[in-house]
């Protein structure tokens, strides 16, 4: 068996062109998915005319994307401009390098993991590697010469900033759980219980900040079209602009299987299939992580189709004033939680007792806040 990363250099290869696969196909069934499942939500049909009963939606649309005119605005700073959406896309597909999708399997004679590669800090490289696709909105913005793309560009900038934090703390806590913050070593605490019943509040936090990190609705401020028109993009066109819809969805993969990864139990099969002897050997793994991904990619369609877009200051204030004092908070009652308890079988039932509680106390908190603001609004 090779540790991930010392494969020979072939299977190295065509685990890195499987991974960008996975990723092209997962967008390309996301974008018709989410057509549909909002659809349905709305009564209405959506794409139902291209390809049996509208499957080749997506791709046709990628087509027709390719052959628009692509226009460079006159002001534009060429070079920047150029290099926005590729700088946008490529830490996004980098970013999944790390994810383990399955246990080890054999491969032509090989044993090897179905994972491209990990390392002692593999949830910091994905952390990094997300955060450098902002960059190429925020260049994207400055470079396109106009005033609305450059707000868009700015939002995003504080947007990023602010969640990013909520979702480093989240991880923290693992980190103090596990003690590795190597993503195959999370995923091999999980084999018994997964975090999101042990860690219940960072779960939360994650998946609350996952949505805001990939700007998507509600909390798709940089974009804002009643504002903003089209938000950082509004000046692309033609195959550059079908770039930032690339990473906007190969980056929801990625957080999806970030989020599976840490609170999941990963590629571990859920109750009850876990019960049968196999479940987690040979290639069924990559059958149970596929489906925990889409669960998530899901939650972002319903999303889409129930709430309306927060304000700024609305956007703004969840972040600072709740995600990252609750996040610091439970940061500081597993540290003790471990101190206390060094043995991990009697830390996990505290954590996920003081968990619930905390999730309790902050709902309570919530509700008695929004009824004061409420009665104080009332004549």
């Amino acid at each position: 068996m090779s540790a991930p990363g010392f494969d020979p250099w072939w299977l190295i290869a065509a685990k890195a062109l499987a991974v960008f696969g996975f990723l092209l196909i997962t967008v390309l069934v996301a974008i018709l998915a989410e057509r549909r499942v909002l659809a349905r939500m709305q009564m209405r049909l959506g794409p139902n005319r291209v390809g049996p009963n509208g499957l080749l939606q997506s791709l046709v649309d990628g087509i027709k994307l390719a052959l628009k005119e692509d226009v460079t605005p006159a002001g534009a700073n060429r070079t920047v401009y150029l290099l926005a959406p590729v700088i946008a896309v490529i830490p996004a597909i980098l970013a999944f390098a790390v994810i383990p999708m399955g246990p080890v399997v054999s491969v032509f004679g090989h044993r090897t993991a179905l994972q491209l590669t990990d390392m002692p800090v593999a949830v910091l490289y994905v952390l990094a590697a997300t955060s450098m696709g902002a960059y190429g909105i925020v260049l994207a913005g400055w470079a396109s010469g106009s005033s609305y793309p450059l707000l868009g560009g700015l939002r995003s900038t504080a947007q990023v900033i602010s969640y990013e934090i909520a979702m480093a703390l989240s991880f923290t806590t693992v980190f103090l759980l596990t003690g590795t913050m190597s993503t195959s070593g999370i995923v091999a605490a999980q084999d018994g219980t997964w975090f999101v019943f042990v860690l219940l509040p960072s779960f939360l936090i994650y998946v609350t900040s996952m949505v805001g990190e990939t700007n998507r609705a509600p909390f798709d401020l940089p974009e804002a079209e009643g504002e903003l028109v089209g938000g950082f993009h509004t000046e692309y066109s033609s195959l550059k602009f079908a770039m930032f819809m690339l990473a906007e969805y190969v980056n929801m993969t990625t957080v999806s299987a970030l989020a599976t990864t840490m609170f999941l139990g990963g590629w571990h099969a859920p109750w009850p299939i876990n019960m049968w002897d196999g479940a987690n050997t040979g290639w069924w793994p990559l059958l149970w992580f596929t489906g925990k991904v889409w669960a998530f990619m899901f939650g972002y369609f319903w999303l889409r189709a129930t709430l309306p877009r927060l304000r700024y200051d609305q956007f703004m204030a969840l972040g600072w004033k709740l995600l990252i004092p609750v996040s610091l908070m439970w940061v500081m009652t597993i540290a003790v939680v471990r101190t206390v308890s060094p043995d991990p079988q009697a830390a996990q039932g505290i954590a996920a007792i003081a968990g619930l509680c905390l999730v309790l106390g902050v709902a309570l908190t919530v509700k008695r806040s929004a009824r004061a603001r409420i009665s104080g609004v009332r004549p």
